[in-house]
């Protein structure tokens, strides 16, 4: 470990901490014998996939551990505060809340289920002033509206009286943030905080966290799996894999001489806007020291001129106001598809990107008739979709898939993994019994990179990763033409989905697939198509070919997305 360039000590010092977890009468290590210091004013990334560690880390320092089944085996977690220095473990209850929000403060990964859906975001964020600062009412109102001001949070009096639900992602994640500053604390955690943000929200969550630290002098841990993030923000970098610390080092160091394959691993498996890889590299590869040249082939992306589906002057509104004078007739509609009109050619990927709210779901949802459109036509195989008949939308059903963004939600939990893929070939008649559809299933679960011995098994004994493959097994299983994939890859590791994005274009090739592919994320999305097309506002920014939409972008829009991405420079 780096010694600290001045003579000041870091306000906090991890030393030989260990951390297991007991089930069934023994003892699963999570963190082992780590050791690492947070100097006074920088920012530690500490980096790693899921099951790193990284989070049980964060919360063994905050105290938040659920004990048991959680174990401190050994080791001493040092704060330094006021001239002298306490140990955080040995803690009383009573002091340890009393440090919760106030000294050190945590953003929490997931802000949907961080925020209380039953109290307002304002009352939220007040109720730590109430708390902390012993404010009144009207005081802890006034302060929490000027940290809305503060974290750009639009119409702050307004998000005072709203509820989580109400607001976007991006807002709810500033409100977070605004909590988590309220007491001005001396060390903020920051657990994953732009995680499945758009590129553009993420960019601006950072800055914010830049100027809040260039404005109060706090000490930031950045826990992320994304190197690209961190290269954004950090001074010193961690690098977890399997509870242990494999590399550290200044940030600049680690990304241009990384040493340990792991970290080499999670820095070459982003996709890369300016190649056209032909498969991305994954940790394994790396970890087993077996790099292939494949991956920096660059490949030509085919031509592909037979029409497969054709929209044209599609709509999606939602009726936001009524008059009271004409029978509760809307008069302001919420133009979530605004006039949109494109073309799928057969065998492509059309790359689907825009921030949040800009219509991509709501198209792709209307497009399969899942929510039903306001106008518009539809054209599938050279027939327009209003005209099927009950026979052609069970065809249409089967050939058309989606796969959608949550893997969690998209499963379910009462369900086998095995029942979950045979169902739908049931219900569609494929196969020819209850022993070939298992037989097929078990096929499919291979094929998605899982095995026999999964078959039996219920979604909540999986990873994020292999629930997301499972979602594809099962999209498979209807044996379709074409493929939506709604932010399909949006939560998950970069290694993760540096495999994910894989199997698809394995998938493509093999079965001779269509895809939408929908994101927020430009270099996924230039990494995945042929051509992009790019939505703002309900509408059609631009569409072109993939190279020529991020080399040559036609719009400003287009323009700050590619600039937003982070760590495209390396």
């Amino acid at each position: 470990m780096a010694e600290s360039q001045t003579s000041i000590k870091p306000i906090l010092s991890v030393s030989d901490l260990s951390i297991s977890f007991k089930s069934d009468e023994r003892l699963n290590p999570a963190v082992k014998n780590i050791s690492f210091d947070l100097d006074q004013g920088k920012t530690l990334a500490i980096v790693g996939e899921s099951g790193s560690g990284k989070s049980v880390t964060s919360l063994a320092i905050l105290n938040l551990l659920p004990m048991p089944p959680a174990v401190i085996e050994n080791g001493k977690i040092v704060l330094r505060q006021n001239d002298q220095e306490r140990d955080l473990i040995t803690q009383t209850d009573k002091e340890k809340r009393s440090l919760r929000g106030n000294v050190i403060s945590m953003i929490f990964q997931e802000p949907m289920s961080s925020l209380n859906p039953v109290y307002t975001c304002g009352d939220q964020v007040a109720e730590m002033l109430q708390l902390h600062r012993k404010m009144k009412s009207a005081e802890a109102r006034e302060k929490t509206i000027e940290l809305f001001k503060e974290v750009e949070l639009p119409r702050p009096e307004t998000i005072f009286d709203s509820y989580p639900h109400e607001i976007s992602g991006g807002q709810k994640q500033r409100v977070m943030i605004a909590m988590a500053m309220s007491c001005e604390p001396r060390i903020l955690i920051a657990d994953e905080p732009t995680t499945a943000l758009d590129v553009t929200v993420q960019k601006n969550i950072l800055q914010l966290l830049d100027r809040l630290q260039q404005k109060t002098g706090m000490s930031l841990i950045f826990i992320t799996h994304d190197l690209g993030v961190v290269q954004e923000i950090a001074d010193h970098v961690l690098v977890m894999y399997r509870g242990e610390v494999v590399e550290s080092g200044d940030a600049d160091q680690i990304f241009a001489r990384p040493q340990h394959n792991y970290t080499k691993g999670l820095l070459a498996c982003r996709p890369n806007p300016r190649k056209n890889r032909h498969r991305l590299p994954t940790l394994k590869d790396f970890l087993e020291d077996t790099p292939s040249s494949d991956f920096d082939r660059v490949v030509e992306k085919p031509k592909h001129t037979e029409k497969l589906l054709e929209v044209k002057n599609f709509n999606k509104w939602y009726p936001q106001k009524k008059s009271w004078l004409k029978k509760f007739a809307p008069t302001e509609y919420v133009k979530a598809v605004n006039d949109v009109s494109f073309e799928v050619f057969k065998g492509e990927t059309l790359g689907l990107v825009g921030e949040s709210g800009c219509g991509k779901t709501t198209l792709s949802r209307a497009l399969l008739h899942l929510i039903k459109p306001t106008s518009g036509e539809v054209i599938y195989g050279g027939k327009a979709i209003h005209e099927f008949s009950k026979s052609d939308w069970i065809k249409l059903r089967r050939e058309i898939q989606i796969i959608f963004q949550d893997p969690y939600s998209s499963l379910n939990p009462r369900k086998t993994v095995g029942q979950t893929i045979t169902e739908p070939m049931k219900v569609h008649g494929i196969g020819k019994g209850a022993a070939d559809r298992k037989a097929m299933a078990i096929s499919l679960l291979e094929k998605v990179g899982l095995s026999a011995e999964h078959y039996n098994r219920y979604p909540h004994a999986f990873s994020g990763g292999q629930r997301q493959r499972i979602v594809i097994a099962r999209t498979l299983a209807l044996e379709p033409r074409f493929i939506i994939c709604d932010e399909s890859v949006s939560a998950l590791d970069v290694s993760v989905q540096a495999q994910v994005l894989n199997l698809l274009n394995d998938l493509k090739e093999e079965f001779e697939l269509t895809y939408i592919f929908i994101s927020h994320d430009l270099s996924v999305i230039k990494h995945m198509s042929d051509r992009i097309m790019v939505m703002r506002h309900g509408k059609i920014e631009e569409i072109g070919p993939a190279e020529e939409v991020y080399h040559n972008p036609a719009t400003d829009y287009t323009r700050q997305l590619i600039e937003a991405i982070p760590g495209k420079d390396f």
